[in-house]
Parts: structure tokens; sequence; C-alpha cells
């Protein structure tokens, strides 16, 4: 017979003492064992929590009274953090989200990879942790006859209309503005999800960080984008290094946010951008990290791991628009990457000639196809970097990698679950992982990437 939960709804439980966070930054406590989540309470607290939910496995509670504060509780400076879902953890200080994640990944580490004795590093914050994002996508819609463009609300297709995000680049805020006031004026229709009408969608921007350049992308639902002209017009006259104005049609009932039709209304087609020495073209569509100066530290530190002497061939699965693959190929002798995407090996290979580096060569295709082809053709890496998405490495490439016996592996990861798991079946193989460095790339939430360092064992 299955147990019942300890706790049924409109329970209260007094002195609920938290003891963790989850992915979405609720507060933990357990009663006999049975946790319950709990939003805005944070680790070391305690309180009294009403029971809003309880299913057999877990239940949600909302906080009635704090009995006891954190002493790294701090007042979110952003106005409307309680009700948007973009950032989690701003009502941690900025040193107790630093440790909470370092903590995270060493637990991961022990429970799910089994590696008790590896050597997590205090995680590499920023110096400024807000102001850090180079890229903002808003969706936009209409609510109470105003043209609203904002953030959902959490767990909701609520737009919160807004005016500035502090995690944004400044830029981005004031090209959004100029933007839904441009479109507003004009008569530009907002979308209407419900019933799929409306004709603007999206509003996205980049800024880029060295170079200043700003590229404004309007995701419509309808190919036709009434006075056009006059709204590039008007974004060339109010937007200061503004390079491109870019539509992107977006025809599909979806929750996905760009299309496949992209046109290029203004300027260029790309905005340039650098990170270290190294130059990047960036499309619309190309994925770029969206944070510039925490990009920088994940690559060096990749690099680092990587420790090369100029003699050594690498390969880059996952290599995306290339950026790691050219960081690489500052110090390797040859670069090899691969990535699925096919318009991502288009832009890798434009970087590559946009920076005159001629030791690189990129390939479209899965990795875990791709680099055992290459290892049949007789390129044997010295190196081998991985940095997958978020479900980790592909079993396939796993299983190459084990079979190909690079000296070294660096692990990129923006999951650190997935991370221990691919680390454990690395190590199983006959590697041994040396460190792992968890880096902040968003600050105010609860993600952390890691770089992690392997040798061949004898």
């Amino acid at each position: 017979m299955s147990k019942r939960a300890p706790v049924k709804k409109n329970d209260f439980i007094e002195e609920a003492t938290f003891e963790d966070l989850t992915h979405d930054g609720n507060g933990v406590t357990k009663v006999e064992g049975y946790p319950l989540f709990v939003p805005d309470a944070l680790p070391e607290e305690k309180g009294t929590v009403k029971v809003v939910k309880a299913s057999k496995g877990y239940g949600f509670g909302k906080l009635m009274e704090r009995t006891k504060e954190s002493p790294k509780r701090q007042d979110p400076p952003c106005p409307i953090y309680h009700e948007c879902g973009g950032c989690q953890i701003q009502h941690l200080t900025y040193e107790g989200q630093l440790e909470f994640k370092e903590k995270h990944v060493r637990e991961v580490m022990t429970r799910i990879g089994k590696l008790d004795n590896i050597k997590v590093h205090p995680t590499l914050g920023m110096e400024e942790p807000w102001r850090y994002r180079n890229k903002a996508q808003v969706p936009v819609g209409e609510k109470d006859g105003r043209f609203v463009a904002g953030f959902y609300q959490k767990r909701s297709h609520e737009i919160i209309d807004m005016d500035k995000c502090i995690v944004q680049f400044e830029k981005n805020d004031e090209v959004i503005q100029h933007v839904k006031a441009i479109c507003e004026r004009l008569g530009i229709q907002p979308y209407d999800e419900a019933n799929h009408r409306g004709t603007l969608r999206h509003i996205m921007t980049r800024t880029a960080y060295e170079t200043g350049e700003v590229m404004v992308v309007l995701v419509t639902r309808t190919a036709k984008l009434p006075h056009k002209e006059k709204i590039v017009e008007e974004l060339v006259k109010s937007i200061d290094g503004l390079k491109s104005v870019i539509q992107n049609v977006n025809s599909k009932k979806t929750n996905v946010i760009m299309g496949d039709e992209t046109h290029v209304l203004w300027g260029q087609e790309v905005i340039y951008d650098y990170i270290g020495n190294i130059k990047f073209a960036i499309s619309a569509r190309s994925f770029y990290q969206v944070n510039p100066e925490q990009t920088r530290v994940l690559y060096e530190k990749a690099l680092e791991y990587a420790d090369l002497n100029g003699e050594e061939t690498v390969i880059d699965a996952y290599c995306g628009i290339g950026t790691i693959s050219l960081f690489l190929a500052q110090k390797a002798k040859k670069v090899y990457g691969v990535e699925i995407v096919p318009q991502a090996i288009d832009d890798a290979k434009n970087n590559a000639k946009l920076n005159e580096m001629n030791n690189v060569e990129f390939e479209v295709g899965p990795a875990e196809v791709v680099i055992p082809n290459w290892y049949e053709q007789g390129i044997q890496a010295d190196v081998l970097v991985v940095d997958p998405p978020r479900k980790g490495c592909d079993e396939a490439l796993l299983n190459t990698i084990l079979s190909m016996r690079p000296k070294k592996v660096v692990y990129v990861s923006c999951n650190p679950s997935t991370l221990a798991r691919d680390l454990r079946i690395l190590e199983d193989g006959g590697y041994e992982t040396l460190e792992v460095q968890p880096v902040d790339m968003f600050p105010q939430t609860m993600h952390v990437e890691c770089v992690s360092q392997l040798i061949l064992k004898g």
C-alpha cells in the first residue's frame, strides 16, 4: 500500500525549518522526510507554512510568517521581482548566491556522480552582478487597450509591462522602449496569443559589449509589416549605434520565439563583437553567450584546462558558432569543430575567416557520428572539448570519447546534474576528474555553468 503524505491541503506547519533551495528558487522544508516547496524562503530560515497543495511525493506551501531570517537575505532591488519569472534569487545576497552554487555543484558530484573526493572550486562571480545580459527578447501584447511589452508573470502567459530590467544592458532597455513607442504610435497590432491574431509577437535586441553595435529584431506573425519604412526611419533616428534592423516571421501557433524566415529591413545582416582578441559576427539567430564578461572567464578557464603548447590536435564537440573552437585555435596546432545546426556551422566558418584562422575546420552533423568518422580518417584528438546542451552528452559520444581516448577532456556544462552523470561514465571508462570550476554566468538566477578538467589515467 502506498504511503500517504504526512500533511494535507490547508494544514499549518509551525516552526518549519528551511534547508535547501529548488531549481526554481523555492525554499525546501521537510515534514517526516516529505518535502514542501515554499516560495520566498531561504536555507537557515524558520517560519509558519500553510500547505497549499499536497501530492504523494511532495507538496507546496505558502510562508505565512517568518520567525527566523537568514543573514544572507536582502531586499530584491527589482520592483517587479515577485511577479516576474526571470530571476529566482534576488532576495539572496550575491555572496550567498555564489556559495549556494558551489554547494549545489559539490552535492550533485557526490549524489549523482559518486565523486566524493573531487575538487570543486569556489564559484567565479562578477564584481557587478547586474546589467550583464547583452540580449533581450520580450513578448508583446495588449492589456486594457494598451500596447505592452515585458516578461511573463511567473507560471503564466500574462505579460508584465516594464520599462527596465536590471539584469539587461541599459542600452537594451532603451531600445525596447523606443521600439514599443514607435510601434504603438504607428498602430502596429500587438500579438493576441489566445486567438493567434495581430502582427508583432516579440521584440528582440542585441547590444555588442565591446563595439556597442545594436541589432533590433521584430518577430512578426505575418510577412506583411505595416509602416515598415516608417518604423525603420524612426529607429535609425532614435537609436545610437544601430547597425541592423531585422524582421523575423513566425506564423506558427507556438511558444518558440523565432520563425524560419528572416529579412534584413535596414543595415547589416550581423553585428560584430569581441571576446578577448577574437571577433565574432552575430546574426539574429546566432547562439551567442548573453553574459560577455563571464563568457571570457569561462573560455579562458577552458583554455587553461586544455593546457595547450601549440602541438595538439583538438576536437570541439557541440561547437556552435565556433566561440570555444577559435579560443582554442589561438594555442593549438589544429582544431576540428562539429555542430548539428547548419546555420551555426556557417557562422563558425565565417568567424574563422573573419579572424584569419586557417588551423580550424568545421563540419555539420551529430558529434557522435562525425567524430568516429574523423577517427576512421586518422584524426586523433589530444584534447577533446565538449559543451553540450542541458541534457548532457549523447551516450554514443561518451562511448566515442572512451574509444578514442584523448589524453585530456575539457567538459563545459550548463547543467551540473548531467555533468555529474557524464563524469561518472568517463571515470568508469578510465578518466580522472582533476577539478571542477563553477562559473556564475547568470547572477540572480539558479543557473550555474561549470568547466571540468579530466585526464586519461596512466
